[in-house]
């Protein structure tokens, strides 16, 4: 993976600041992909919350995770925690197909999802997430 290794002090900073200094340091393509991502969650959901996991992942959550946004050499790749269980009508789902849970949308050079379909999709993530909660 082509993560950052985060220092120790980097905990006490806001997901948000560590995403920023994220998509900063790549300086590729593959950080104007994560802005623009991001920008697209922000849209579909303004009360989102931002995360930071696993020593370095960018995660997006709203009662509980919608997706996780890992950058390697030849993607960007959004990893949707119940992908398996959201309707796709639009097909962006590309990755990590074979799984009962997840799914994944990988994002390589010179490509973007469909902004409406990647806002719907992260509609339906949010809705199942709070349908998932109440149970």
């Amino acid at each position: 993976m082509a993560t950052q290794k985060t220092d120790p002090a980097d905990a006490a900073l806001p997901a948000a600041a560590l995403i920023d200094a994220r998509i900063a340091g790549l300086g590729d393509w593959r950080g104007d992909i994560l802005a623009r991502v991001r920008a697209l969650i922000h849209e579909a959901l303004p009360d989102v919350e931002e995360t930071w996991k696993w020593r370095g992942t960018p995660v997006w959550e709203h009662n509980g995770i919608l997706c996780t946004g890992e950058c390697y050499k030849q993607a960007v790749k959004l990893t949707f925690a119940h992908g398996a269980a959201l309707p796709d009508p639009k097909g962006l789902f590309n990755a990590s197909l074979e799984g009962g849970t997840r799914r994944a949308i990988d994002i390589h050079e010179g490509e973007m999802p469909n902004s409406a379909a990647f806002k719907a999709l992260m509609r339906a993530a949010a809705k199942h997430n709070a349908t998932k909660k109440k149970r």
